[in-house]
């Protein structure tokens, strides 16, 4: 199918029936396989990115603290699974296949990539406070009730020429990559563990049973904006 050609309406329901019934089929092992289309398929190298950056980053923490390598495969995975993001869309616009499937996969996939991965490697280069960890939470779930909200809104946003929407609400989860650029450059510097920019303030004092609890990193707060950022409604982003 040439690039030029666009495919009618009626085309890309008929795609996606026939996608249902293969998904839906109870004969044959590999009907899911079938049913994936290649942009589906580019998709799942993005979510594959973001699980390796995670492993990399437990890797880090199960090894020497003053051997980075780990940390840089964490966060060179990143912008890789960003790269597999972009050009999922890229391929289905081409082929002139809609996918309901890659869609959800899209949002599953950005959601390790650029929500879960981060999270963990924030944990990885020492923000690993009980309470660090909460606000860590609180930054996944943001993404995740972002992503979710995206998936339910997309029909009713205004749409351009072609058909897709002409604005995000709240900031688009890969835009996370912007802490993970900070931590680099954190990393670069051998700012992490015990010399992380702001250090760590006491909420409940240097004593007692409960003063762990009251351990923060301020920093975390980049993640707690960045939450409210992806979760907002009021903030519209052009798309490109």
């Amino acid at each position: 199918m040439g690039t030029s050609e666009k495919k009618s309406p009626v085309g890309q329901n008929l795609s996606q029936d026939k996608q249902k019934k293969l998904l839906a089929s109870d004969s044959g092992h590999f009907s899911m396989i079938k049913a994936l289309h290649l942009a589906d398929l580019i998709t799942e190298m993005n979510g594959f990115c973001g699980f390796m950056s995670i492993l990399s980053s437990m890797r880090y923490c199960l090894g020497p603290p003053d051997t980075h390598g780990n940390l840089w495969v964490a966060l060179a995975f990143m912008p890789l699974g960003l790269f597999f993001d972009f050009m999922d869309g890229k391929v289905a616009r081409w082929r002139h296949k809609s996918s309901l499937m890659g869609q959800e996969l899209d949002s599953l996939a950005d959601l390790v990539s650029f929500g879960v991965a981060p999270a963990v490697l924030a944990f990885a280069v020492g923000l690993r406070t009980p309470l660090d960890t909460i606000f860590l939470s609180f930054f996944v779930l943001s993404g995740l009730t972002r992503l979710a909200r995206f998936n339910v809104t997309v029909s009713s946003l205004p749409k351009d020429a072609a058909g897709k929407s002409k604005y995000f609400e709240g900031t688009p989860i890969p835009t996370t990559l912007t802490i993970a650029l900070g931590m680099a450059y954190c990393v670069s510097q051998g700012l992490i563990l015990d010399q992380i920019p702001g250090g760590v303030y006491n909420l409940l004092g240097e004593k007692g049973t409960l003063a762990e609890w009251g351990q923060v990193h301020p920093v975390v707060g980049i993640f707690v904006l960045w939450g409210c950022l992806m979760t907002s409604k009021s903030i519209h982003i052009p798309k490109l």
